[in-house]
C-alpha cells in the first residue's frame, strides 16, 4: 500500500507530517530521519485496532493481510 504524506516544517524547528487518507494520523520529528521513523510507527498505530471489543458471529471470519 502506498500512502501520500504531507510534510510541514514546524515553526519551532523540526518537521511534522499528516496522512490525509487516515484521519487523525500525524506525527513529528526533530530531524527528517526521525520524522520518517515516527511516521511508520504512527501509520501502524492508526491502522491497528483493539480486537478484544469486536464480537464475531458464528459464520464470521477474521483475516490478517499485509499492505
Amino acid at each position: 500500500m502506498k500512502l501520500k504524506v504531507i510534510i510541514h516544517e514546524a515553526e519551532e524547528g523540526g518537521f511534522w507530517a499528516e496522512v490525509p487518507a487516515i484521519p487523525g494520523c500525524a506525527t513529528q520529528g526533530e530531524t527528517f530521519d526521525e520524522l520518517l521513523q515516527n511516521l511508520y510507527e504512527a501509520v501502524e498505530g492508526c491502522l491497528s485496532v483493539d480486537l478484544k471489543n469486536i464480537k464475531l458471529k458464528k459464520r464470521d471470519r477474521m483475516l490478517e493481510i499485509a499492505v
